[in-house]
Formats: C-alpha cells, structure tokens, sequence
C-alpha cells in the first residue's frame, strides 16, 4: 500500500484565544457529495483544549479545499472537577438513526508532569454540527483494564446491533534513571450493541512490539475484498518520535501487525520528524487518511489519498 500526500489544513499564525495553535486528532465525518467535515482539537495559550472544525470538498484532481470553518467551539472543557476539565479531543463521529455520536477524550492534569488522566466521553447532535454532552461523566474511564488511562476511541460497526471499539489503553507509568515518568499504552478493543453500553475483557488488539512505550489513535476500515486494515501511531524508544504502524484482520477482532505495509512515513509537509495519529475514511470510493505531524500537530493536519496501485 502506498499513501500519496495530496496536501495539508495550515492553521492561520496569527490566531490568538481559545484556538491560538493546534490541530490534534483530526477526525473526520463524511457527510456526501465530497464534503468532509474535519473536528480537531486546538488548544488556547494556556495549553487548555476545545474542539473545533473545518468542512474541506474533496475534488477529482487530488486535492481539496476549504469551504467552512467554525467561528467558534464545537465542544468546550468541562467545568472545574470533571473529567475533562483540561481539555478535550475529538476521536470518533458515528452517524447512526438520524442522530450524530462525538466519542471524545476529556484529559485531567496530573500532579507530576507529564502526568495526565484520560477518559471517554460522548456528545450528541441531531445536525453533526451542534453537539451536546450525553452526561457530564465519562462513558469510559479507568479500570482493571485500563489502569492509567484510556483514549482515542475509534468504532466500527459490523452491524446496527454490533458495534466494537478499539482504544487507547494506558496500563502503566515508568520512571526512567533520569528520574522523569514514561507512559505505556496499547491498544485494546471493547463492545458493544449500541452507542452507549461498552463490554471491556481486557482484549488486546495491537500490543507492543520490543521497544515500544506507545501505542496510539487507532483507525480501522474494510477493505472492499473483505477484511480490515487498521492505521496506528507507535512510539520505539530508539527514535522517540512517533511513527506510523498498520495491522490487519479477517474479522474485526484478531490483529496481524504488519508495519511494513503502512505506506507512509515522515518527510513531507508538517510531518518532517514525526507522524501521528491517523484517521482513515472513504470519500467516492477513494481512501483518504488524516494525520498529525511535528510537535502533535501545532500548525495543522495533513491530508494522503491511498493509491489504488
């Protein structure tokens, strides 16, 4: 597989605010007629996080443009005390009976830097567009399972009634001889049978590799001949940057790694020293993948077509 970098979303240098820098988790909501709404995470000056978005039409000669922006925040931090007061992230939109499903990542500070706790919360929209919290707690949060943290939900639907997410999970914190904290995170998979009641076993989908601290924002689609392929952005403690794995599975649930078919790498615009979190969906029949590149995506995203070759 072969990813083609057809362009990248540059955030405006001058912005100041609640969306002063960032485009993190660019997370993708195709709504027809080669229009793609694009949610982000942008964050203020003060590193506090909020959701925001940009609608690109996507046009037969590779490329694509800007056709919307939002004036202001799509979802904002929760209040003083709850899960996501220090921000949240976009990671999954599913359109399902009429009504639009925003799973998102509300991350508190921890005492030690770089400390932090994550969780998954869900907000609803009846137009894809405005978005209001289905509870002020999280749908997800730590566990026997997921001990540190949990993140990044993508779902992928096998049917109306099963549903399987695959999601970041932190299992612990190292503390390396310099004396600073290391996170560890894989990716595990839970289910469910509609948006809201998630079954977690402990299911390991992609687990590291020798050397690997983390494991990240998985993103899954079917392969029209059958079978599934999934995109993810893995840390090997010898490069310390981020790259990007692929795995892939006859039925959803069982993964293959085979990162040598990922079929993008580092070394065009916005990702020179790194590549990250990747967000893969079809628009007329082609694939596109959205990712992040230098510094999680300071200065935007970038968009790949997948050759059909």
């Amino acid at each position: 597989m072969n990813w083609i970098p057809i362009g990248s979303h540059r955030l405006p240098s001058d912005r100041t605010g609640w969306n002063a820098t960032h485009a993190q988790l660019p997370t993708a909501l195709p709504l027809g007629d080669s229009l793609v709404r694009v949610f982000f995470a942008t964050r203020s000056e003060e590193q506090v996080s909020s959701i925001d978005f940009v609608d690109l039409f996507f046009e037969e000669n590779n490329s694509f443009k800007v056709v919307n922006a939002s004036e202001s925040p799509v979802l904002i931090p929760g209040e003083p005390g709850l899960f996501d007061e220090h921000g949240v992230f976009p990671s999954c939109v599913i359109p399902f009976r009429g009504k639009y499903y925003l799973y998102y990542v509300g991350w508190n500070r921890g005492f030690e830097a770089p400390l932090f706790y994550a969780s998954i919360g869900l907000a609803v929209s009846d137009d894809g567009l405005n978005f209001k919290r289905y509870s002020v707690a999280p749908l997800l949060s730590r566990s026997d399972y997921d001990p540190c943290l949990i993140t990044s939900p993508s779902i992928h639907m096998l049917s109306d009634e099963k549903w399987i997410m695959y999601y970041t999970s932190g299992i612990r914190w190292s503390r390396g001889a310099d004396g600073k904290l290391q996170s560890h995170y894989h990716v595990k998979l839970a289910q469910s049978s509609n948006p809201f009641d998630w079954k977690r076993e402990g299911t390991v989908a992609v687990d590291f590799s020798h050397g690997e601290t983390n494991i990240a924002r998985p993103s899954v689609i079917q392969f029209e001949g059958g079978g599934y392929g999934m995109w993810f952005s893995f840390v090997h403690s010898e490069i310390g940057k981020y790259r990007m794995g692929y795995a892939e599975s006859s039925d959803a649930c069982s993964w293959t790694r085979k990162d040598h078919l990922a079929g993008i790498d580092v070394g065009h615009a916005l990702a020179k020293d790194m590549i990250c979190y990747p967000c893969v969906f079809r628009v007329n029949g082609d694939v596109y993948m959205l990712y992040n590149g230098d510094d999680f995506g300071a200065k935007g995203f970038g968009v790949a077509k997948l050759s059909p070759n």
